[in-house]
């Protein structure tokens, strides 16, 4: 789904009715975009990052979920986010490819309060089992690895294509707007997510968090 983007800013913050995030999609849309406009740090990035021309990118994960956690906790926008994940998926799974795309973000965010990282989703399976030692098969698009990551409400990516706002979130729009942290288990194992659990309830208590 996509819909133009607004602006807004922390002085005109809007009332989000609660009814909003248990309406119908297009109108959680609505209210998932006027959230991340209230972000400085990922405005910016929604803004900028089509001039990198990474293929079929999304901003996803911790990032989204984090700037709605903050907005409701009454946080600051960028409170808790260690980085933001920006991923695409392009088949030149060559490193090279992708430390292009890197320098190229790092000149264009390096200054920037939140850490940028950059990642061929393509080349994911690459590493992964050396880091988390757990096999990884190649991933077909960004898509599919939007459908993997650890947790229904951080599945999720967006970007600003021309006048649109596009999300694209396999698990919908509900448990991450609710403060819902509930395992998707396609990917991730127990230990990860627990990890992840303790270190987002220290800083989001109001978190409502489902047990693996």
């Amino acid at each position: 789904m996509s819909m133009s983007l607004m602006h807004a800013t922390m002085a005109d913050m809007p009332i989000i009715d609660d009814g909003m995030y248990d309406a119908p999609v297009a109108a959680q849309v609505k209210t998932l975009q006027t959230i991340l406009a209230l972000s400085p740090a990922v405005s910016t990035i929604l803004r900028d990052a089509p001039k990198l021309a990474l293929p079929h990118w999304y901003l996803g994960a911790g990032v989204i979920a984090q700037t709605v956690w903050n907005y409701r906790h009454g946080f600051a926008p960028e409170t808790g986010i260690k980085d933001c994940d920006l991923v695409y998926f392009d088949p030149d799974v060559s490193a090279n490819a992708e430390n292009k795309f890197k320098l190229a973000s790092a000149e264009m965010f390096g200054t920037g309060p939140l850490e940028v990282e950059v990642t061929n989703e393509a080349r994911v399976h690459l590493w992964y089992e050396t880091e988390f030692h757990i096999p990884l098969q190649p991933y077909t698009s960004c898509e599919a690895a939007i459908n993997s990551w650890p947790t229904t409400a951080t599945s999720i990516g967006v970007r600003q294509s021309g006048k649109h706002f596009v999300v694209y979130a396999p698990y919908g729009l509900h448990d991450l707007l609710n403060m819902i942290v509930r395992p998707n288990k396609a990917q991730v194992t127990q230990a990860i997510y627990e990890a992840k659990v303790a270190r987002w309830q220290r800083i989001w208590p109001k978190l409502t968090i489902v047990p693996w």
